[in-house]
């Protein structure tokens, strides 16, 4: 990691040299020149089902609950929420036991609005310590979710399973955080609470769709894996005053990919399954897990009918490693436009017109999908280009009958609230290459050369400071900040931003061997936050830093 004052684009001798460095890790096994040429679709390897699986689009699309608050009093809208364990049928025939909120998969949805407080009681009745991150919430840092601020479960001794200093740590081994040349895992600012934690989100953010997830340190990864994820939606009186589809034509589409064994349990390559001592997967899957279940609200290659109107979807890649780029094909093989009118943080401007739409783990993206004009009785799939064989499949949605009425619209005008920072408001521009490196011995994920460690301070900003930071990549690395967006500024270069990198993001996905430039201002909140990979994988294995905003 390096910082400067803001000056002349990266030159190429010096991108050259990055990638120079990037080629010697071909003895790791993980990454080699020849592979960052042909840029390769996925990072990781894949898990194979050993249960019967179902047809493509014959289970119906389910749609998650909208969780009630238990109390809306003072301003502030308070909700309850237990993590437990749970036995659902996700194969048809087959009981699957899952790690989730409230006892679904994904879980339950959190309906708030702009500026008025949400409280949210997580109550933690797992057999190991929990976190809770809200993706892309400007949460103040008490209540972000920091890897080591842990929700035990009742009679969970101290530093059991957790390593040095009780962090979460790999016991004999420091942790996977702690493998960067000695620095110890304990954390003096841990903040740990027995059974129940209160996270409070003031909302005062641009609407959006966010989402929740287990952010334990080491083992956020199998956590989400096993279940633990869930919607978070911000509204405003002015977006829903655009006309845009709504109601039962707002479709929230969490993706996911899972492997099931042949009793139907969940497959995923832990070091210690338990999820208490040693962090990691087995050495296959170090570069990411991929599996061969595509999962759309927690269901396998579901369908849907829809009415000939336009439909509002609102998508996350809720996978661990697994990129996708989706298309919507009719059976005449006609592909249907994909209307961008949102990215991470919320509307754009003006809407983007698609015909393919790539997206990285923990991206959203939010698209208007017009069916007006297709027949009824058509079947629309929605396809991974980046998949073969199961994993081309997705969704699908079934034109089920005339629309009686459609007032919808997408304005020329979105919105008129996105910064903007220019490159010259900067007060600093820094480096870091994110690439893998040996930890210990083992394979690890790097951040400027260095694994995770709570104990350290990589990044100091001052608060309201704008900054432009760049990215340098050896494999697919989706690199997410906490507490701000910003906006793609260039990739490989100083070439400009991709048609899908339009709007406010919180998670900006770099290909192999690609550098992006990002500029956002560090407002909200003082306080210890993160900035790492959204591979979980990677970001288990080290490739998280801490960023302190003064």
């Amino acid at each position: 990691m390096s910082e400067r004052r803001p000056g002349p684009r990266m030159d190429r001798r010096r991108l050259l040299a990055l990638g120079g460095a990037f080629g010697a890790l071909a003895t790791s096994g993980i990454v080699t020149s020849t592979v960052l040429g042909r840029r390769p679709a996925v990072t990781g390897g894949e898990l194979r089902s050993s249960a019967a699986l179902p047809p493509a689009y014959q289970v119906p699309l389910p749609l998650p609950r909208v969780l009630a608050p238990v109390a809306a009093s003072g301003g502030v809208d308070r909700y309850e929420i237990t993590q437990r364990e749970t036995v659902a049928e996700i194969l048809p025939g087959l009981r699957t036991p899952l790690w989730t909120y409230g006892g679904t998969f994904p879980g339950p949805t959190i309906e708030a609005r702009r500026g008025r407080p949400v409280t949210v009681t997580h109550r933690n009745e797992l057999p190991v310590p929990t976190v809770v991150h809200l993706h892309g919430g400007r949460t103040p840092a008490e209540s972000d979710g920091y890897p080591t601020d842990l929700v035990l479960p009742t009679g969970w001794s101290p530093g059991e399973g957790h390593g040095p200093g009780g962090t979460g740590g790999m016991d004999g081994m420091g942790g996977m955080g702690g493998m960067d040349g000695g620095e110890g895992m304990a954390d003096p600012r841990a903040v740990t609470t027995t059974l129940t934690r209160d996270y409070t989100f003031p909302n005062d953010q641009r609407p959006a769709m966010l989402w929740y997830h287990d952010h334990r340190m080491d083992f956020t990864a199998p956590a989400i894996w096993r279940g633990l994820a869930g919607l978070y939606f911000v509204r405003d009186d002015a977006e829903e005053a655009l006309g845009l589809p709504s109601g039962p034509r707002e479709l929230p589409l969490m993706i996911a990919d899972r492997a099931f064994a042949a009793d139907g349990s969940l497959i995923y390559p832990s070091l210690d399954p338990t999820l208490r001592e040693r962090p990691g997967v087995t050495e296959p899957y170090t570069a990411g897990v991929l599996a061969d279940v595509i999962l759309v609200n927690g269901a396998p290659w579901p369908v849907h009918e829809v009415d000939t109107a336009r439909h509002r979807l609102r998508l996350l890649n809720g996978s661990n490693a697994r990129h996708y780029e989706l298309e919507l094909v009719c059976d005449d093989g006609r592909r249907l436009d994909l209307v961008q009118i949102g990215a991470d943080q919320g509307l754009l401007t003006t809407a983007v017109t698609h015909r393919t739409l790539p997206i990285a783990p923990a991206e959203r993206y939010d698209v208007v999908v017009d069916f007006t004009d297709v027949p009824v009785g058509t079947l629309v799939r929605v396809r991974n280009r980046l998949g073969s064989g199961r994993t081309r499949d997705v969704l699908a949605f079934r034109v089920a009958r005339r629309a009686t009425s459609d007032d919808s619209r997408v304005p020329a005008v979105l919105s008129t609230d996105l910064p903007g920072w220019n490159r010259e408001d900067a007060v600093r521009v820094r480096d870091f290459a994110f690439r893998a490196g040996r930890m210990n011995g083992g394979h690890g994920w790097l951040i400027g050369g260095r694994a995770f460690s709570p104990s350290r301070t990589d990044v100091t900003v001052g608060l309201d400071d704008v900054e432009v930071w760049r990215f340098v990549a050896d494999v697919h690395h989706p690199v997410h900040l906490h507490l701000v967006g910003f906006r793609v500024l260039s990739r490989g270069g100083g070439k400009p931003p991709l048609p899908h990198d339009a709007g406010l993001k919180d998670t900006v996905s770099l290909r192999p061997g690609e550098s992006v430039e990002v500029i956002t201002r560090f407002d909200g909140y003082r306080g210890r936050y993160l900035f790492h990979c959204h591979n979980a994988e990677h970001e288990d294995m080290g490739m998280m830093a801490n960023l302190e905003v003064v």
